[in-house]
């Protein structure tokens, strides 16, 4: 587990070893039916937020994503967003097939929505 003093002192990075816990603390959100933003995720890791940390992060959900698609399961990195407009940062959008054109306006909104309802209603299943 990353939630260490080390973590926060040293500037560690966000690592695939993380991966299980980011995955259950997304699992975790979904059965509450809640996003978390990129600060609340990288707290909840123990580390603070800085653009790398993010970045380092958004590949790791990239990964969750991949193998959540594999085994038949709903997105959940679609649940991790901005705190600003509540919404997935580019990364999330970029090379997706099935967005609508606007990343930020209510089409975004709608399929934001509609993507994190399918997380939530899996998960609550579950």
């Amino acid at each position: 587990m990353a939630n260490t003093a080390a973590a926060w002192q040293t500037g560690a990075m966000v690592t695939p070893a993380d991966l299980p816990e980011i995955k259950a603390l997304l699992i975790a959100a979904a059965r509450v039916g809640r996003d978390l933003s990129y600060s609340d995720m990288l707290l909840a890791l123990g580390y603070r937020f800085s653009r790398p940390k993010m970045r380092s992060l958004c590949r790791l959900l990239d990964a969750i994503d991949e193998a959540s698609r594999a085994a038949g399961e709903p997105e959940l990195a679609v649940l991790v967003v901005r705190e600003s407009d509540r919404l997935p940062g580019q990364g999330w959008w970029v090379g997706r097939r099935d967005t609508p054109a606007d990343w930020t306006g209510p089409a975004a909104r709608a399929f934001v929505s509609e993507k994190q309802r399918a997380a939530f209603a899996w998960w609550q299943d579950r």
